[in-house]
């Protein structure tokens, strides 16, 4: 049996809340550890994520490190922004 409407319509809702995504670049001016550890602290990442996340930038330019709400991401962002890390929310 299908979704109902009302069901639809709310997973329709959840889509649109959670597709942003806080992508950070890569620079010559951050290192690794800075990186790894602004991930850790302001995304709350795990170690080896904060560590994939940092290679990822560094070697393809750029890595999304956090999918979800626009209102959620922002103080994040602006957090990175603060610690030198060049970071923007981007619609998924």
């Amino acid at each position: 049996m299908g979704a109902t409407k009302t069901e639809q319509e709310v997973e329709v809702l959840e889509e649109q809340l959670l597709n942003h995504v806080l992508m950070v670049y890569n620079d010559d001016i951050n290192s690794f550890e800075h990186v790894i550890d602004s991930l850790i602290k302001i995304c709350k990442h795990a170690k080896e994520q904060a560590e994939q996340c940092a290679m990822l930038v560094h070697t393809k330019g750029k890595c999304d490190v956090k999918h979800g709400e626009f209102d959620e991401l922002l103080p994040m962002k602006r957090a990175l922004n603060k610690l030198g890390i060049t970071a923007n929310i981007e619609d998924c």
